[in-house]
């Protein structure tokens, strides 16, 4: 592990422990309630509150977006706290996926509205856990230690109502007005998890660690610490894993601890097996026929794709011969045909050309690349555009790290802000090239 991976790394990893140490215990109490969704419903809810304010212009990592959030969540504790009956004849997770779903399809019809309205829902979902900053993890860690204390003081009526709410019932307890303060302080956690992890690893990290250590045990000491020792092994190999192939970061972590469940799953199930033989048997023959399946959908896709491929061909060519173009350029490509396509090309009108007409962002910031390898001044002018235009915060990243390399600063620049914020940093950014390369 090299010294830059950890210097990018780290601070994320770090997210995710403070993050793991919060969550692995509420995921317990989810469970033992039997409400799996009722985390994904307050995320999806206090990211509405951030789409309102995104409306309104809010940048979504300011304090007046967070404030939305936890007043969205706060109503959402109070509607959860409500919908529990003690004699229920509809379960409270119906109510939950309810409001989930209106939570989700709110948030479509207002981001709708907004500007660049697909990329904050994007981020919602994934999250920029890559790009967290020390002092958010810092003041993350503050809250989450605080929202601990309060559940440590009065753990003993959070955990009767979670394993015996009968019994709560039965002793006096204001079921209901626990309750809330358990969703209260629970969406205070999740407040400030979905802004930088997003809703998809909070889940997660809330659901899973809960899940495989209450498989193994039933002492609730040893599911805190399994589950803490589980989120930290799992979101140090996910990082590692989304560094090494250039993935993002959250859904790497969602889809390592995906698999992490799976293999603690079997392996809890051939450990209890009576018949352990059976057992391995069984798990080859699901493992046969998973692969089988996932051999029949790649000859399909080979086969339809080919056929699709043949025509976007058809259609290129015309194209191309409509503008005489020398290099053959393709418009529409896959990611691997464009890394051929920009090993042959040379010529610097003809990557303009390809740049010019290439849409895909992700395939655009590839393409500047390799202008910047071959043709510094047009290179770097690419790569401040994509500091000035692009949507995506993880490519204006990318941008700005292979500039400061070239300048040996950021001129203040944030990726994470918006356009607006970073005006004056840009007007430095392009009084900078035109120093530079004026006399070339």
């Amino acid at each position: 592990m090299n010294f830059d991976m950890i210097d990018i790394m780290l601070p994320a990893f770090a997210e995710c422990l403070v993050l793991v140490g919060i969550h692995s215990y509420l995921g317990i109490h989810v469970i033992k309630r039997k409400v799996i969704f009722v985390d994904l419903a307050l995320a999806q809810i206090a990211a509405l509150g951030s789409t309102f304010a995104f409306l309104f212009g809010i940048d979504p990592s300011s304090a007046g977006a967070y404030w939305f959030s936890l007043g969205f969540t706060v109503i959402g504790a109070a509607v959860f706290s409500i919908s529990r009956i003690r004699h229920e004849k509809i379960p409270q997770e119906a109510v939950i996926g309810l409001v989930y779903a209106l939570a989700a399809a709110m948030a479509i019809l207002v981001i709708d509205k907004a500007p660049h309205g697909a990329e904050h829902i994007k981020e919602i979902m994934t999250g920029s856990i890559l790009w967290v900053k020390w002092d958010t993890i810092l003041i993350a860690a503050v809250v989450y230690l605080l929202v601990g204390i309060f559940h440590y003081i009065y753990r003993e009526n959070f955990l009767l109502i979670s394993t015996n709410p009968e019994m709560a019932y039965q002793k006096g307890l204001n079921v209901r007005f626990w309750d809330f303060l358990f969703y209260v302080s629970f969406g205070i956690v999740i407040t400030h998890s979905v802004s930088t992890a997003g809703v998809l690893l909070v889940f997660v990290f809330l659901v899973v660690p809960a899940i495989a250590t209450i498989m193994i045990t039933d002492k609730l000491w040893l599911q805190l610490v399994l589950g803490w020792i589980m989120g930290t092994l799992v979101s140090m190999l996910g990082l590692f894993t989304s560094y090494v192939a250039d993935l993002p970061s959250g859904p790497a972590v969602v889809a390592t601890y995906g698999l992490v469940l799976l293999i603690t799953t079997l392996g809890v199930y051939v450990f209890r097996a009576n018949r352990k033989i059976v057992a391995l048997k069984n798990i080859g023959l699901g493992f046969a026929v998973f692969s089988l399946a996932v051999l029949v959908f790649w000859v399909m896709g080979q086969g339809f794709g080919s056929q699709v491929d043949h025509e976007h061909r058809v259609m290129e060519h015309a194209d191309l011969h409509e503008h005489d173009h020398p290099e053959g350029v393709l418009l529409i490509m896959s990611d691997q045909e464009l890394q051929e396509t920009l090993a042959k090309v040379t010529d610097k009108d003809s990557l303009l050309l390809l740049y010019n007409k290439n849409e895909n962002l992700f395939q655009r910031f590839e393409i500047a690349h390799r202008i910047y390898d071959l043709h510094k001044k047009l290179g770097t002018q690419k790569l401040i555009d994509f500091l000035d235009f692009c949507e995506i915060p993880f490519l204006r990243q990318k941008a700005l790290d292979m500039l400061m390399i070239e300048s040996g600063d950021s001129f203040g620049y944030d990726a994470l802000k918006d356009h607006d914020t970073n005006i004056i940093a840009l007007e430095k950014w392009h009084k900078w090239w035109i120093d530079r390369y004026s006399q070339e």
